[in-house]
């Protein structure tokens, strides 16, 4: 499936049925598997053989969304989660223990913020946040000795900054550390973390990738390019004793750190998808380079309408050319950004309520990134648990709408704009 590109592997990598099996991918919903015999079961707890044992450490229609995740991000391997949140714990703990430190964006999702502030710090983890606009020279700045990984976004949520990859990568490798980024927002359609000095990539699979608000879930995916020998990554390089010393890099080489993320942090922690959220996933995957493309066009045009609307006060879209974030949008994700467009209304945040409250097409929810046009209002929301000076350096600003475009007729969306801005 390598050799096919993108829009394809969407439909077909992880899967090839033989004579006589389903032509959809199929849910296997069993938790357990059976072995004739007890040394076959013992090679697989050893990880001396690879199968199925029990679904919290795989499970086939798991094993196949993965693939196909894997094989558009370009990995060598993938591990799907029950949540994005759970996705971003498991890609920073796989190789950060208590007494760590991580350099991260400070423009990153509010849920993310708070597992990193909040739980991480109480788990002994410490961080420190910078700005997503930051020079190689001021991120090198924040190194410390015991720095782990560099945490950012591709295109932050919902602030819509464009992390420059190359910046980040070649600091995060000058200290001997991976590039870990959240790709939710682009996807692997839009932007290729990996052809860009990016180590591991993290989804929330509930937003395009699903596209449809059916499922909850979130995906690691690990380029295996990163060299994890180099003596600051024990829990990769020494013998896990509970694996009967088994040495992750001398066991499975380019795959040692997906493979541990596997069988010793979603063994213990227990964050697995259910097959049948992975099921309702590969649908969504299955047109995910179709959607994208309708929800960056119609996001454009909505973004241009409201660029030269007089009750708008600003508007940040980085497909725009008139974005601080155009060129390197162009550079990283030269298709399209995604489907979501942040802008502030005349009047502030009561004047931001009031057009809210007058959509008609668009929902107000929680939620972002489906085919369905959303709103919301992310300082009272997603990021309300920030301080002032926290939304300010995560580019929230109090007036800040987060617009989700959906795949609807432009026009519609764009009759439902002009009529709620008409009551403000």
């Amino acid at each position: 499936m390598s050799n096919y590109r993108i829009d394809t592997n969407c439909i077909h990598a992880g899967y090839q049925p033989g004579n006589g099996d389903p032509r959809v991918l199929p849910i296997v919903q069993s938790t357990t598997y059976t072995y004739e015999t007890a040394k076959n079961m013992g090679q697989l707890f050893d990880l001396e053989a690879s199968g199925f044992f029990y679904t919290r450490l795989a499970n086939p229609t798991l094993d196949a969304v993965e693939q196909k995740i894997a094989a558009m991000e370009g990995g060598v391997g993938a591990l799907v989660t029950s949540s994005g949140q759970a996705a971003s714990l498991i890609a920073v703990l796989n190789i950060c223990r208590a007494g760590g430190h991580v350099v991260c964006s400070s423009a990153i999702y509010g849920g993310t913020f708070n597992l990193f502030y909040k739980t991480m710090k109480e788990m002994g983890i410490d961080f420190t946040f910078i700005s997503p606009d930051s020079t190689e020279e001021q991120i090198h700045q924040v190194f410390q000795e015991n720095t782990r990984c560099v945490f950012a976004e591709t295109l932050t949520n919902p602030s819509l900054v464009v992390t420059d990859l190359e910046v980040f990568s070649k600091a995060a490798h000058a200290h001997g550390v991976p590039l870990i980024v959240d790709n939710t927002f682009p996807t692997p359609i839009n932007c290729r973390p990996f052809e860009f000095g990016v180590d591991i990539v993290i989804h929330s699979t509930t937003k395009y990738m699903d596209g449809h608000a059916v499922q909850v879930g979130g995906v690691v995916v690990d380029s295996g390019n990163f060299d994890w020998s180099n003596g600051k990554f024990p829990e990769l390089t020494e013998p896990d004793e509970s694996y009967h010393g088994v040495v992750y890099t001398e066991r499975f080489g380019k795959a040692a750190y997906i493979v541990k993320a596997r069988t010793h942090l979603m063994r213990d922690l227990g964050a697995q998808a259910a097959p049948q959220n992975a099921f309702l996933l590969n649908l969504g995957l299955e047109t995910l380079a179709l959607r994208m493309e309708r929800h960056c066009s119609n996001a454009l045009a909505v973004a241009t309408y409201l660029q030269q609307h007089p009750k708008i006060a600003w508007v940040n879209y980085p497909g725009l050319e008139s974005s601080k974030y155009y060129s390197l949008a162009k550079k990283y994700m030269p298709n399209g950004t995604c489907g979501v467009v942040s802008f502030g209304v005349k009047g502030g945040r009561e004047a931001a309520v009031t057009f809210m409250e007058a959509l008609k097409l668009a929902s107000i929810v929680t939620h972002v990134a489906d085919l369905r046009t959303c709103v919301l209002h992310p300082a009272s929301t997603t990021h309300r648990q920030l301080n002032d000076q926290q939304l300010k350096d995560a580019g929230v600003s109090p007036d800040l709408i987060r617009f989700s475009v959906g795949i609807e007729n432009p026009q519609d969306i764009l009759d439902d704009l002009e009529q709620a801005l008409q009551t403000v």
